[in-house]
């Protein structure tokens, strides 16, 4: 069992109790702002849009889901569908009704959020907020290029796991492989959200319980994060959106979401619990 059926089981719970705004619009970047996000070496996402503004933002730069979505495939019927309908679409094997599916959780999320009152605290960083130790191994999937020099400078040793076959380093300290197996021995693991679009958040986590410390952020890790408490994650790491209107120009311009967004972590320790938040309805 992934972590899928629980989160959509809680927004099956809140559509059926709330007035759910239904789908605007799908917000995707234009290939001129592609072509600049991926040489200044940025991720690719994509916003849902609902009725009432609320933003939901999901990383399209996997497999060919970028190509996928401009060319409309999964676009049909999209606008004033359900939320919750197009979030079913993470019951899906792959393509890109999952990312479709984790933008509609996301904007969900934060609709609950904002009618509860409740606002995430703020990062201190973009890297899960990592206590590093001088001597111990810590764990890493996906390529956080500068976070790399920061661990090793600490005197911490590295392990990465990343897919990507063409990422070379040599240095000291650091291991670089695409078997999750490796994790094993790690005190504490950073995790990309990226695990969530291509389910393989269970199966890196089995690899991971020697982890006290584990830490999934992007910002596709705007979902309710009860689950992912629940099967060991210790810290959420998503954006937050601050200035929807910043946050798209910045998406349809291939620049850096900063101006409109901030990072936010939630903590095991002090999350209120959905329940709650649905109580506050």
């Amino acid at each position: 069992m992934t972590v899928i059926p629980d989160i959509l089981a809680q927004l099956a719970r809140l559509d059926a109790c709330a007035n759910v705004p239904r789908v605007k619009a799908l917000h995707l970047p234009p290939p001129h702002a592609v072509a600049a996000s991926r040489i200044a070496g940025r991720g690719e996402f994509c916003a849902l849009e609902l009725t009432d503004g609320t933003l939901g933002l999901a990383y399209v730069l996997l497999d060919d889901h970028s190509d996928a979505l401009r060319e409309g495939q999964g676009l049909d019927g999209l606008v004033g569908a359900s939320a919750l309908d197009i979030a079913r679409g993470l019951l899906e094997p792959q393509g890109v009704n999952r990312v479709l599916g984790w933008a509609a959780v996301n904007a969900m999320t934060r609709w609950l959020y904002d009618r509860a009152g409740y606002v995430p605290p703020e990062s201190r960083d973009s890297f899960g907020q990592l206590p590093i130790v001088p001597g111990e191994r810590i764990g890493m999937v996906g390529f956080f290029t500068p976070l790399i020099d920061r661990v090793l400078a600490a005197g911490a040793r590295l392990t990465v796991v990343e897919l990507r076959t063409d990422l070379q380093d040599a240095r000291p300290g650091l291991r670089l492989t695409n078997d999750p197996a490796e994790l094993e021995g790690c005190t504490k693991v950073l995790c990309t959200s990226t695990v969530l679009i291509n389910d393989t958040l269970d199966a890196t986590l089995a690899h991971c319980r020697d982890a006290r410390w584990f830490a999934m952020v992007g910002p596709s890790a705007g979902c309710l994060p009860d689950a992912l408490f629940a099967r060991g994650v210790t810290m959420v790491g998503g954006t937050w959106v601050t200035d929807p209107a910043a946050c798209l120009s910045a998406l349809m311009h291939g620049e850096a979401l900063k101006g409109g967004t901030r990072k936010f972590a939630i903590e095991r320790v002090g999350w209120p619990g959905f329940d709650a938040l649905l109580a506050l309805l």
